[in-house]
């Protein structure tokens, strides 16, 4: 059978499950939320007697009251929905475009949000430094998915082992805090940081000395075409 992946059908397919997943989102929270409405409705209220102006008055305050309460509640139901539904879909869309599963795309979308950094440069970091394999070794010793060094790892993680350096979500925090500190120590530079990430704070400080250009290409790489500051408050 002809492998279709990359072509146009293959692209084709992929936004129709996209789109198709996005609508089943939406369709299924929005039906819980009504249903949640619905099932804490008082029938009774509508009902109420009514034998006099001021009870009228009272039983429509009450009958208001509780309305807004429903209102309000929904409301914050249906902020809750669309949350998740952004966030699935971010997924959706890194999971596409990087090629990688969905609970792959998940770990670095929200250990780089926890962290303070932008997605958009983390998914890219993650790219450049291990294609997204997360038993990637260097010759130098780096590890995972962000190619941290088990010293600078023990910085923010006292004992932490080499093995669990290769676990997704422990390797993807402690990266992207390192990557996150060094974007505040040198003043939300984002580019110098990179550089310092990847060359390390001794090299790139030299050649800043000598009154050099520290880069080496990879920040440039890196940040091609991104408009970013590198992190998000």
């Amino acid at each position: 059978m002809r492998n279709l992946r990359g072509t146009y059908v293959h692209r084709g397919d992929v936004a129709r499950r996209r789109k198709r997943l996005k609508r089943t989102l939406w369709v299924t929270g929005a039906a819980a939320v009504v249903a949640g409405v619905l099932a804490t409705r008082h029938p009774g209220t509508a009902n109420a007697e009514v034998t006099s102006h001021s009870s009228f008055s009272f039983g429509l305050g009450r009958g208001a009251s509780e309305l807004r309460e429903e209102l309000d509640s929904t409301k914050g139901e249906m902020d809750l929905l669309r949350a998740q539904y952004e966030r699935a879909d971010r997924i959706i869309h890194y999971s596409s475009r990087f090629s990688i599963p969905a609970n792959l795309a998940a770990h670095v979308l929200e250990e780089s949000t926890a962290e303070g950094i932008d997605p958009e440069l983390a998914f890219r970091l993650v790219k450049l430094e291990s294609d997204f394999n997360p038993r990637a070794t260097s010759p130098v010793g780096a590890v995972g998915l962000t190619q941290m060094m088990l010293p600078t790892a023990r910085y923010y993680q006292r004992n932490i082992t080499r093995e669990q350096l290769y676990e997704p979500q422990t390797n993807l925090r402690i990266g992207f805090r390192y990557l996150r500190g060094l974007i505040d120590q040198y003043h939300g530079n984002a580019k110098l940081a990179l550089l310092v990430y990847n060359r390390g704070e001794v090299a790139v400080n030299n050649a800043l000395h000598a009154g050099l250009d520290p880069s080496n290409g990879y920040d440039r790489i890196l940040t091609k075409g991104y408009k970013g500051k590198g992190v998000v408050e």
